[in-house]
């Protein structure tokens, strides 16, 4: 189900997994000013159970978990987590600085959840954002994260069992860079890239990647050139569904099974489970 954290089957106390939290882009379904039917025909379930793109890392054995992305629903996912265990959040992976990827920072300011020493791991273009400018930069003040740097393609141990590897991606980066994830845990291995333009434009393979990996959630925003009208495609240059599918269709269906679709704009068919599309 969209934006529901999904139970994890015979799940021990020791085992680390990952949860999917949401799967929109930044403007969330029902996209705000959208008159069009893909958000004005929505039932209240669908609303409540729509959530912006975001992962949470269960670590059962250390009784807390990390984030993938601070979203605007960064309260329900946040609740979602904690509501049914006793785990605590011990850390955030922010991929780049547009709304729906780091926004919901400000929510842990003293006004609001009034956390405390957070880890919060960016790039250095994203770091020095939220250092040097406000409402952000009250967020390090206070103390309510601890900015941890990243370098590209450098591992983060987070704990015994698990690690994660930031790479840089081609996307627009007017406030910062962008980055995608690959997290290995001691059984299997995920890769995450919610925000890249064209796959053409970035000089690794994502079939290689796709091959190393147990799981991919790759940035599918549009299904295809025509969903958007009121402004030019090549202005946001997601990998088209289409284009994904055509590219990979030649992979042994053992890789092709890895592949979900995320981060997908109000318009794309692939919402609604019964289209055509989906």
């Amino acid at each position: 189900m969209l934006g529901q954290i999904l139970p994890a089957k015979n799940i021990d106390e020791i085992t680390p997994y990952i949860s999917v939290l949401g799967n929109l882009q930044d403007g969330r379904s029902p996209h705000i000013g959208c008159k069009k039917k893909c958000c004005i025909r929505l039932t209240n379930h669908q609303k409540s159970n729509r959530k912006i793109t975001s992962l949470g890392l269960i670590l059962p054995y250390l009784n807390s978990y990390y984030l993938f992305e601070a979203t605007p629903d960064i309260e329900e996912q946040l609740e979602s987590i904690e509501s049914n265990s006793k785990y605590l959040l011990d850390g955030i992976f922010l991929t780049h600085a547009h709304i729906g990827h780091y926004s919901g920072l400000i929510f842990f300011v003293r006004e609001a959840l009034g956390s405390i020493n957070i880890k919060t791991y960016t790039m250095p273009r994203l770091e020095s954002l939220i250092r040097e400018n406000g409402p952000w930069s009250q967020l390090v003040e206070q103390k309510n994260i601890v900015l941890k740097k990243l370098i590209n393609q450098t591992s983060i141990q987070i704990s015994d069992k698990v690690k994660v590897i930031p790479f840089i991606v081609p996307h627009r980066d007017e406030y910062s860079e962008t980055v995608g994830y690959k997290i290995i845990g001691p059984n299997k291995t995920a890769l995450f890239i919610p925000d890249i333009d064209k796959w053409e434009r970035w000089n690794t393979k994502i079939e290689e990647l796709i091959k190393d990996v147990d799981i991919a959630w790759l940035d599918d925003t549009f299904f295809d050139q025509f969903e958007i009208k009121n402004i030019s495609i090549s202005e946001i240059p997601h990998p088209l569904v289409i284009e994904t599918m055509k590219r990979l269709n030649n992979m042994p269906q053992v890789d092709r099974k890895k592949i979900y679709f995320i981060h997908l704009n109000h318009t794309n068919p692939l919402i609604n489970l019964f289209s055509q599309e989906s």
